[in-house]
């Protein structure tokens, strides 16, 4: 069976609404929607972008499918006119989107679609299935790495979701900080190489006896010369028998710290601190002082703060389900509304305040300052009406001053020519025709460093993060009030 196209991993009902817009004469009406989301996980202050490539991927492949596949789930001679037309039915509209690797804050634009009200509309559960499951991979992968300094592996694929989430979750992991993936797949499709030593069973292979051990040891060195060797040792006893057969191995193979392939040992168990410690004792005093430890064994960013701060000599850290599954949060939160039809401004209003949205066609403006002790850092975060006052003051460089959503006594003012501003949403697709750059997978992950050096530390920490000030435009603040004003009047008129 040839691979689905996942344009059409969709729901029924985009498809339903679709058959009325058909139906009614609105398929065309031109749409604006975003996708956003409006609390980032786990008391984080921000979400990391993946998936964005997929999603234009997934656009180009509209109207590939034959009217008989719409059949299947449109039966019946009413909706043979409307799947004929979706099967030719292409995407031709725009597509403005962040970069994979950006740092985006609750409520601001991820992804702008304007397009024929159809064709954005059906958009709406691929892309958000796309765009879900990577961005609560990669902030958690972004949590994680920022709980240390050393390196940290993604090898959570058998713990995924599937073989595409364990591929793309790997690629969202390494934008978002993961020094490598033990996932094939992922290193072949993005150049990206990938990393993987032994299990247990290898061990275990050669009989459940300590001199087995030692032998699966000495016959991985001998078939794995010249590269990276490290050797599990807690398949018995990491102590008594692991780390000594390690080095005997090491030892009666010619590995010492001239090993010019690197080398080490990984534990998998145990209390991790402790067992670190002694076995960093072992090793140096053995000579095997550049032997590299590393460890694994169901960690997150908690358990790694607390590693370090018990004094554990670990070198790289080995995460899985934490990162692959966001086991904490595995369900990130972004949603696609539309904020604009025919030109005209529209909002969900709700009875719950937090789902509140900003109607209209929206940009993002991120400015920086000058810090005299921090350098170049990020000041805020303004999202402003496509081309209303600020937009165009902003592009001009000129003076401006922004005030707080919801406390107008709070407010920052930047005077022209002491700061710097650049646009978050990059017009990606132009008339269904992508024009969005082509970025590898090293540049993204550069991108995301690079971003993230930009915000103060404070901003950066796990616990109690300093939020970021993220704000809208007056011009977008007095539109949403207006839509408000007008309906709660309309409400209270009945």
């Amino acid at each position: 069976m040839a691979l689905p196209n996942i344009a059409y991993c969709s729901d029924k009902y985009q498809y339903t609404m679709g058959k009325s817009f058909f139906d009614c004469g609105r398929k065309d009406k031109m749409s604006v929607f975003n996708l956003f989301y409006r609390k980032a996980p786990e008391n984080n202050n921000w979400a990391v972008v993946s998936g964005t490539e997929e999603v234009l991927e997934m656009v180009e492949n509209l109207g590939k499918m034959d009217s008989g596949f719409f059949e299947k789930f449109l039966p019946g001679e009413e909706y043979a006119d409307f799947r004929g037309y979706l099967s030719s039915m292409k995407f031709t509209g725009n597509i403005y989107a962040m970069r994979e690797g950006e740092i985006a804050f609750p409520n601001q634009p991820i992804i702008t679609v304007e397009a024929p009200l159809i064709e954005a509309q059906v958009l709406e559960t691929p892309m958000l299935c796309i765009m879900n499951h990577q961005m609560a991979v990669a902030t958690k992968a972004s949590r994680v790495c920022r709980a240390t300094d050393r390196p940290v592996s993604e090898f959570g694929s058998r713990r995924a979701h599937g073989p595409w989430a364990a591929t793309y979750g790997a690629k969202a992991a390494l934008i978002a900080g993961c020094s490598n993936t033990s996932n094939i797949l992922t290193g072949v499709m993005y150049d990206y190489g990938s990393t993987g030593t032994m299990a247990h069973s290898y061990v275990t292979s050669y009989g459940c006896t300590v001199e087995g051990e030692y032998k699966a040891f000495s016959d991985y060195i001998k078939t794995h010369r010249g590269e990276g060797l490290i050797l599990l040792i807690d398949t018995y006893d990491t102590l008594r028998c692991g780390i000594q057969n390690a080095m005997r191995a090491f030892r009666d193979n010619g590995i010492d710290d001239g090993y010019a392939g690197g080398y080490g040992v990984r534990l998998d168990s145990g209390d991790l601190a402790y067992l670190s410690i002694e076995v960093r004792k072992l090793l140096d005093n053995n000579g095997f002082k550049a032997c590299k430890i590393f460890a694994t064994n169901s960690l997150d960013e908690y358990l790694i703060t607390d590693l370090e701060r018990q004094g554990a000599c670990i070198d790289s850290y080995g995460v899985g389900d934490a990162i692959a599954t966001s086991k904490a949060n595995p369900c990130f939160g972004n949603v696609y509304k539309l904020v604009q039809i025919d030109g005209e401004a529209v909002l969900k209003r709700s009875e719950d305040k937090v789902k509140l949205i900003n109607p209209g066609f929206q940009v993002t403006w991120r400015i920086m300052k000058k810090d005299p002790e921090k350098g170049e850092i990020f000041k805020v975060d303004v999202t402003c009406l496509r081309g209303d006052s600020l937009d165009r003051k902003i592009a001009a460089g000129e003076g401006f001053t922004v005030c707080d959503e919801y406390d107008r006594y709070k407010y920052k003012s930047f005077v022209a020519g002491e700061y710097q501003a650049h646009i978050l949403q990059e017009k990606v697709m132009e008339n269904g025709v992508r024009i969005a750059p082509v970025h590898n997978l090293h540049e993204k992950k550069a991108y995301y460093k690079d971003t993230l050096a930009h915000f103060s530390p404070s901003e950066r920490r796990l616990i109690n993060p300093h939020y970021y000030k993220v704000d809208i435009s007056d011009d977008l603040y007095n539109l949403k009030m207006e839509i408000i004003d007008k309906l709660v009047a309309q409400i209270n008129a009945l």
